[in-house]
């Protein structure tokens, strides 16, 4: 739906598959063992009880428990047991996890092409789980061996990656590979508040979240997405771009095309980037401004066929060419038309009071008599027409006029008025009058 190409992928394939990590299960398997044969990775027994116990223990001592190159030796690994003892234990299906062994005491200094240059003292950080008692990797080690299985050149991911960062380095160096750019995108923040987006901000304040709609596999509420409430892809995308990223322009409108040529990560933010769901509508209603009307009239068409509205597709074309500049989404096409397929059978009480006077069904009736008699209701021409009538009355142009539309419309609002009545025709046009001159009671 939003248009994003995949190069590779399980539907479109690739040279470097298969690309699920559930069938990539013994590539983790041999890379696992070769981080424990060149001793940079241990196997750890410990339980969750003996862990508890450990957390446990210094949080009453004021402290925090990492498992790190502070205290690995005396805890159950084979870096304390040894490698054949901890090879016995599994032989006789003892539980065991592997440690990535972080190096102590390195200085390693990183580049991030967002953020800069990046410092981090290896003794500083603990030694991750990179491969878990079921048998599958953690995603330390299983994106580290994809990527560089997969040759990627690019590494781009939200901040909230960054503190792992280290490890994902340190583990290239463990394999002797050369590691990929690092790329670590701002936090889109709420609306209001401190705190990054979520979907409960979104349910909360009632703007989607995902990009088309979500069901949640365990409790089975449904998000809708973008797509369900209206919004174009392309303005998705474009929106979805400039947060956190300026082309240096005042440009905010951006076809793909241009979003692929100018696309910089050098000019991504550093700081998060604050969703505006007033902002969103703006982009949508930029593309719905920018929308063929042809297009615009087959999307529009599935709605009026809901209503069981009959049309013609050259006045429908022409109908949104008048309203889209109000809308905002396809669906508001129907607020701001509705009454070019039904005649209005209520009347806006505020524009009654403020312009059906005493005189207006007179001069109602005598406008009906001018319509009656035009046989060219293109717009140019009936405006022409009553135009010259009503000066030619020496009647007021406005009040004319506001109560003609008032008539036509039933309310004080819309495109113009010569517009709406060629297109709607003359027997029409006449009809509602006659229905206002009827109903219409100060």
């Amino acid at each position: 739906w939003c248009g994003i190409e995949f190069d590779e992928s399980i539907v479109a394939g690739g040279d470097f598959g298969p690309y699920r990590q559930s069938d990539r299960k013994e590539l983790y398997v041999k890379y696992a063992q070769e981080l424990i044969d060149n001793g940079n990775a241990y196997y750890a027994f410990d339980t969750t009880e003996e862990l508890t116990a450990l957390r446990t223990e210094a949080e009453n001592n004021g402290d925090t428990f990492t498992y790190s190159s502070a205290n690995r030796d005396g805890l159950n690994n084979s870096e304390n047991l040894g490698l054949e003892e901890a090879k016995k234990r599994i032989a006789n299906g003892d539980a065991f996890v592997i440690r990535f062994k972080m190096p102590i005491n390195y200085e390693l200094v990183m580049n991030d092409i967002v953020r800069g240059e990046v410092k981090v003292n290896t003794s500083a950080l603990d030694d991750k789980i990179i491969f878990k008692s079921d048998g599958m990797p953690t995603y330390h080690l299983a994106n580290i061996v994809d990527d560089h299985l997969m040759e990627i050149s690019h590494v781009i991911r939200g901040e909230e990656w960054l503190p792992s960062m280290a490890l994902h380095i340190m583990l290239y160096k463990a394999f002797g590979w050369e590691a990929p750019e690092f790329a670590h995108l701002p936090l889109l923040l709420k609306p209001k508040g401190n705190g990054k987006l979520s979907k409960r901000d979104g349910d909360k304040l009632g703007f989607p979240v995902f990009p088309t709609q979500w069901v949640n596999p365990e409790t089975k509420d449904t998000s809708m997405g973008y797509r369900e409430e209206g919004y174009f892809s392309q303005a998705f995308i474009n929106m979805l771009a400039l947060l956190g990223w300026n082309s240096g322009t005042e440009q905010e409108i951006f076809s793909m095309e241009e979003l692929i040529h100018g696309f910089s990560l050098e000019r991504v933010n550093k700081s998060g980037a604050r969703f505006d769901p007033e902002k969103a509508k703006w982009f949508n209603h930029q593309y719905m401004l920018l929308a063929k009307n042809e297009e615009l009239a087959k999307m529009f068409s599935s709605i009026l066929n809901e209503k069981g509205v009959e049309f013609e597709n050259d006045k429908l074309i022409k109908i949104i060419s008048l309203v889209k500049e109000r809308a905002t989404f396809v669906k508001d096409l129907w607020g701001q038309s509705s009454f070019f397929f039904v005649a209005p059978t209520e009347y806006d009480a505020k524009v009654v009071k403020k312009r059906w006077k005493e005189n207006t069904p007179d001069i109602m009736r005598s406008l009906v008599e001018i319509v009656s008699n035009i046989d060219d209701f293109s717009s140019e021409n009936t405006e022409e027409i009553i135009k010259a009538w009503i000066q030619e009355k020496e009647l007021s142009m406005g009040a004319v006029m506001n109560a003609f539309r008032l008539s036509i419309v039933g309310a004080g609002k819309g495109p113009h008025m010569f517009d709406i009545i060629a297109i709607i025709g003359k027997e029409e046009t006449i009809k509602r009058l006659n229905n206002a001159i009827e109903n219409i009671k100060r």
